[in-house]
């Protein structure tokens, strides 16, 4: 069992270049399958989530090598229709090969999906858009099975505007017969990079990242080399660890406009934030001011950023109040913060938070990714010796996180 140990009370200096985003390479990994010909994604985390969707797709069929940094994909041929529980059950993300693979060959059998455990995340919108582009779903022994002798475009109408929807709708609808319109479309910039890739393919996508998204589906969609925009929720973390921890940083490779509503609440609690051409800089003390949070689908702030957050409001001079919209059950890292000295009161999908003085280094465990990007943003903080296990959840999503943190002059390192 790998465990991360972080000696509090070092303050942060120096430059932190952000990765490529999980949330955007991973769905883009899956739509290198609707090309026959090779796929260039130029420079690729290095994350277990990632190594678990390209094994998925090298199961059906699918030759990923290294290019440098990056990962060319080939798949003339797809040999298998069905992706095993031994990968879906570790990332629901992979049940984004669904809507690639029923494009490509008219079958998908996937397994019924996993993943972090913080709260229910039903496939149901991603089945209705299937089935209103022409598909026949069954559903039986932990597998939906889809098949489609022809997938004919459709006016498909989200009742939520899910990420994982809009894109499996969307990579299956590119290789459709006519037109589709997906309406309350997921915003996100994941969902705009996916479509980006899918355009230089040879789709035809417009609308991306408004709530009306338009396909007019193609016969086929040949490789192309792509970049994948940097990763808002790993700049995010490292904004919120230099704020609880103090210190000046400079997190390069940010797109500003993905994390408005971070930089907002982050000056909101008295952070210096400067916000550049490609990066952001912030500086602070320590001394944090409360601030209220209601998590919202983009653009409002992200789920993925509130526990974070909450990490910093333990240690802001007053009372804050955090509400999940998103997801019902994101309060699991509140027992691991307690333990460490934080004052949380849950009550339904809402937390309040006091303040306090300080934190104690404790022996916490991460319950979920971002869960555990927290509690090691609070062990910068605390006095004394933290120790977080279950590290797997945070190498699903950060690269090389505990290094970039030591090159910031964390006293933080990884045991094997």
């Amino acid at each position: 069992m790998s465990k991360i140990i972080i000696k509090g009370g070092q303050s942060l200096s120096g430059i932190v270049k952000v990765s490529p985003a999980k949330n955007a390479v991973l769905p883009i990994i899956a739509a290198s399958l609707l090309s026959k010909t090779p796929c260039l994604i130029e420079e690729v985390p290095d994350l277990a989530d990632v190594r678990t969707i390209c094994s998925a797709i090298e199961f059906l069929g699918a030759r990923v090598e290294k290019e440098g940094a990056g990962l060319k994909i080939s798949t003339p041929l797809v040999e298998s229709n069905e992706a095993p529980y031994e990968f879906v059950r570790k990332m629901r993300a992979s049940f984004l090969i669904m809507g690639p693979l029923l494009a490509r060959t008219g079958r998908a059998r996937i397994s019924t999906p996993g993943g972090c455990a913080i709260g229910t995340r039903p496939i149901d919108l991603h089945l209705k858009g299937f089935c209103l582009l022409g598909a026949d779903i069954k559903q039986g022994q932990g597998f939906i099975e889809a098949r489609a002798d022809q997938l004919v475009g459709s006016r498909i109408y989200l009742d939520y505007p899910s990420v994982g929807a809009t894109e499996n709708i969307m990579m299956a609808a590119s290789m459709a017969r006519g037109a589709t319109i997906i309406e309350n479309a997921a915003e996100e910039p994941e969902v705009v990079d996916l479509s980006n890739y899918l355009n230089t393919m040879g789709a035809r996508i417009k609308g991306a990242g408004t709530k009306i998204i338009r396909v007019e589906g193609v016969e086929e969609l040949t490789g192309s080399e792509y970049s994948v925009i940097p990763d808002r929720i790993e700049a995010g973390t490292f904004l919120a660890a230099v704020a609880v921890a103090g210190g000046d940083v400079v997190v390069d490779n940010v797109i500003s406009g993905h994390i408005n509503p971070v930089l907002a609440k982050l000056q909101e609690s008295g952070v210096d934030v400067e916000d550049g051409e490609g990066y952001v800089r912030i500086s602070g003390d320590g001394g944090l001011l409360p601030t209220d949070i209601k998590t919202m689908p983009y653009p409002g702030f992200p789920t993925d950023m509130q526990p974070q957050l909450m990490a910093m409001m333990v240690l802001a001079g007053g009372t804050s109040v955090i509400t999940e919209t998103v997801f019902e059950n994101r309060f699991m890292h509140v027992n691991e913060l307690k333990r460490m000295g934080a004052r949380i009161k849950v009550s339904g999908r809402t937390v309040i938070v006091q303040g306090v003085e300080k934190l104690t280094g404790a022996k916490v465990k991460a319950t979920d990714l971002r869960a555990g990007a927290a509690l090691t943003i609070a062990g910068l903080a605390a006095e004394g010796t933290t120790e977080i296990s279950n590290i797997y959840h945070i190498d699903r999503g950060y690269e090389k996180f505990v290094e970039k943190l030591k090159g910031l002059g964390a006293d933080i390192i990884r045991e094997e």
